[in-house]
């Protein structure tokens, strides 16, 4: 089976080799790495790791946390490897059936940002509108969106009133960020963490400006 874990860890020579190692110990494999951010000595990485039948995903969390100065964020399980240049792709798909271009957004998102599932939502005088929505979103309707008009990027309080209550109990990380005007968002969710760091909310928001001068949103 194939997990995403995401660790913090000193950002010194030599310490994500250490980390490698460790893994190795329990028999995973890296099948691929990518750096989060890093900031104060610190770096956030998300390594994409396969590990024999049978054994325990907490066998990663111990092994990793072994290296000193390393805490594992989450784990959770993950299909295919980690695709951080998959975004030129993307808008060249989104401007070739321009029509299409929301949906084709919701679905691919999620894969770039390494999150559960992606909707475009747009603010209307009798609520929430669900414009397009990735096949692993969830059909629970969406009517009351409090923070939209959306001005800028940003991280979500998953706690809030308006989130319902089987997100809740799933621990839901949420963030979203304008598509193009105020009242139209992109609006990404990782069920069970981790939560989103400042740097892939930046990344996501220069995405969603780009594919709204694609659309011309």
């Amino acid at each position: 089976m194939s997990f995403l874990i995401r660790v913090q860890l000193p950002d010194t020579p030599g310490t994500l080799g250490a980390v490698a190692t460790a893994l190795g110990t329990v028999g995973a494999d890296i099948l691929s790495v990518d750096v989060v951010e890093r900031s104060g000595g610190l770096a956030i990485d998300d390594l994409v790791v396969e590990i024999p039948s049978g054994r325990l995903p907490d066998a990663l969390i111990t092994a990793a946390e072994s290296v000193d100065g390393v805490e594992v964020d989450a784990v959770r399980p993950y299909a295919g490897v980690l695709d951080t240049h998959r975004e030129l792709e993307l808008v060249e798909e989104i401007a070739a059936k321009p029509a299409s271009g929301l949906e084709i957004l919701a679905e691919g998102v999620p894969r770039i940002i390494r999150a559960g599932w992606a909707v475009v939502v747009e603010h209307a005088e009798a609520g929430a509108l669900r414009l397009a929505s990735s096949s692993a979103a969830p059909e629970t309707p969406i009517t009351d969106l409090p923070w939209l008009p959306l001005e800028r990027a940003t991280i979500l309080d998953a706690e809030e009133a308006w989130v319902p209550e089987t997100w809740k109990e799933l621990g839901t990380e949420l963030a979203a960020t304008p598509l193009g005007k105020p009242g139209k968002a992109l609006l990404v969710a990782r069920p069970g963490g981790p939560n989103f760091r400042a740097a892939e909310v930046a990344r996501l928001a220069h995405f969603a400006g780009i594919v709204a001068v694609v659309l011309d949103s």
